[in-house]
């Protein structure tokens, strides 16, 4: 099968033709580098010009789709300029070839055509001298640099500046792919860190709002009714007020509303109140030291889920919290009763269980929740370790 010989681009073909135009006018005025009683013309006369003038204007039609083919096929053609009258468009078109072979070429031959050219252009001067002692011989090493050496070393020079722009801009799209995928890896974590404190604020009085309501429609007792809707008033403006917090940090340019503050640890009595004002039959065993604020927080969102996930799905029993600081670590239990009727009062997700995993997964703690058995029965429990020690002193430091 032929291989196809490569298509020119459109300004080789500009340049071509322009430098055939352009010989072909110094041509057809008579205008040549030297005449024709010079004793290295060894073919004198206007006609053969011509051919190494055409064969360097068909060579530019492959200065960049084949730099070295144009290179290789162009210095004969020189080399044949040399021995006539000389055109000096030819010798031209010979040095943008010479410039193209470097900056459109392979990397070895950039580096190593303009090594050659400095060698024959040295040779060039010393020799001719050593030989003739005249001072005009110097001038054969002179034209040789221009002709080759100086349009090699401008490639060169070009090419370099030309790679230097192409890996900057490599390494700013580099670095702008890499300020991306932080950008969005910000924003995820930040649409969970704002899902789970949604979730552990809000979560708690809507699930107290759904039983008790449904309680409140299912019977017919007015007192035990009024008490009912007492408790849901209650949890919706608590819940309503998390809610407006919350918005009112998320909010930009809210500089006119207080953030929430913090949970703490020394909320978790408050916490048990209000679980047990829902119905839930809470004890509470906590002992504990100074923590961490991070700690803190995550210890009192899982608290938090739990007693919601108790009220929305224990059976009737007690439910035990039970917290210690212990060894370096903060250790969390909370066991509500298990089983009963399979559907829950009030219909859950799972985002709870998901939400207590991430935060002890950020703390490098450890998680576990699932069904035990006790003495009383089946059990629900809930087991987290955050830990302490590590966290401390990575603030200190």
């Amino acid at each position: 099968m032929a291989v196809r010989p490569p298509r020119p681009r459109r300004f080789d073909v500009h340049v071509a033709l322009g430098g055939l135009l352009g010989g072909l006018l110094l041509w057809g005025v008579g205008l040549a580098t030297r005449p024709h009683t010079e004793p290295y013309v060894l073919l004198p006369g206007r006609w053969p010009l011509l051919l190494p003038l055409v064969v360097m204007a068909a060579c530019e039609l492959l200065r960049r789709s084949a730099p070295r083919t144009a290179l290789l096929i162009g210095t004969p053609a020189l080399v044949l300029d040399l021995v006539t009258q000389g055109n000096l468009v030819t010798i031209l078109m010979y040095t943008d070839l010479m410039y193209a072979a470097v900056l459109y070429g392979p990397p070895a031959s950039a580096h190593r055509i303009p090594r050659i050219t400095g060698l024959l252009s040295v040779a060039g001067t010393v020799v001719p001298f050593a030989v003739r002692r005249e001072p005009e011989a110097l001038l054969i090493g002179v034209l040789t640099g221009l002709v080759t050496f100086g349009p090699a070393a401008t490639g060169l020079i070009v090419r370099n500046h030309r790679d230097a722009a192409e890996a900057a801009r490599l390494r700013a799209e580099q670095t702008a792919l890499l300020a991306e995928t932080d950008r969005v890896q910000a924003v995820t974590a930040e649409r969970a860190r704002m899902a789970r404190e949604l979730h552990d604020m809000v979560a708690n009085h809507l699930s107290a709002i759904a039983i008790h309501s449904t309680a409140a429609l299912s019977l017919e007792d007015e007192r035990t009714s009024r008490e009912a809707l007492a408790v849901i008033r209650e949890n919706s403006v608590q819940g309503l007020s998390e809610m407006r917090r919350l918005i009112g940090i998320l909010r930009d340019g809210a500089d006119d509303r207080e953030p929430a503050a913090t949970p703490t640890l020394d909320g978790l009595g408050a916490l048990v109140e209000g679980a047990r004002a829902n119905g839930l039959d809470v004890t509470l065993d906590a002992v504990h030291d100074s923590v961490p604020a991070p700690v803190e927080l995550a210890a009192y969102r899982i608290v938090q889920e739990s007693l919601t996930n108790a009220l929305k799905h224990a059976a009737p029993g007690r439910v035990t919290v039970w917290l210690r600081h212990l060894d370096g670590g903060l250790d969390i239990r909370v066991s509500s009763p298990y089983g009963g009727p399979d559907t829950p009062r009030a219909p859950g997700s799972g985002a709870g269980l998901v939400g207590m995993r991430e935060r002890v997964a950020l703390l490098d703690g450890t998680f576990e929740a699932g069904p035990e058995s006790g003495p009383d029965g089946g059990l629900w429990v809930v087991r987290a370790c955050l830990p302490v020690t590590d966290i401390t002193r990575g603030e200190l430091e």
